[in-house]
């Protein structure tokens, strides 16, 4: 990864939360407060309005307005962006994880894939400290722990990484499936007992889309 694909994958994710936005609103009026969609595309527009300044074409995402091009430096300035302007759980959570990613990536110019792998499980990690929630609990952990696995496994057998990005969305919509049968055990949608049964999970739905939005980001694959 390099800085024109830390700045593609928020342009991506950023459209995506717009396109999605009525869905998560629908899943989130269901099992939890109903905001999730609008949160999550403010907190993206807000991103992409930090990362991005006119360029060849309108709002074409760029370097950075202080010159830092390190892919680390960008997703750390969209954690501290979400943390700021998204509300309830998921601003520290979604935030808190791009923190930790930028984070571990550090101030290099160029990332592989192996070494962003691990970033994404110090995210993970930062989630789980955060949220105290594991595999099952019917959050967002259940898209986001999968992908890093997907990743990882691909990254250490050698693939490109637009192979191993393609490899985590499908595993993030695999497992944000998978929550639909799942009773919720953490988040308001745990007050709701049985009844959250049988809806899929908004935050394992909005991971699912920024996992894809990687993909789409890193190209093909080959």
């Amino acid at each position: 990864m390099d800085s024109a694909l830390a700045l593609g994958w928020m342009q991506h994710t950023t459209s995506a939360m717009h396109r999605d936005r009525d869905l998560l609103t629908r899943l989130d009026s269901a099992i939890g407060d109903g905001d999730h969609g609008a949160n999550m595309a403010r907190g993206f527009t807000a991103v992409q309005a930090g990362l991005a300044r006119s360029g060849p074409g309108p709002s074409a995402p760029v370097a950075a307005p202080d010159g830092t091009d390190a892919p680390g430096e960008i997703l750390l300035r969209a954690g501290n962006c979400l943390v700021s302007v998204v509300g309830g759980a998921s601003g520290p959570l979604f935030g808190g994880a791009f923190r930790a990613l930028g984070e571990a990536l550090g101030s290099s110019p160029e990332v592989d894939a192996r070494r962003f792998a691990a970033g994404l499980a110090a995210a993970l990690a930062k989630i789980q400290q955060l949220g105290a929630a594991v595999p099952g609990d019917k959050t967002m952990i259940d898209a986001y722990a999968p992908a890093v696995g997907a990743f990882r496994a691909a990254a250490e057998s050698g693939a490109a990484f637009a192979t191993a990005a393609h490899a985590a969305a499908e595993a993030a919509e695999a497992g944000m499936r998978e929550t639909v049968p799942l009773q919720a055990r953490k988040g308001r949608a745990a007050y709701l007992g049985l009844r959250s049964i049988g809806h899929q999970d908004p935050g394992a739905t909005s991971t699912a889309a920024i996992f894809r939005s990687l993909a789409e980001a890193s190209g093909p694959l080959r």
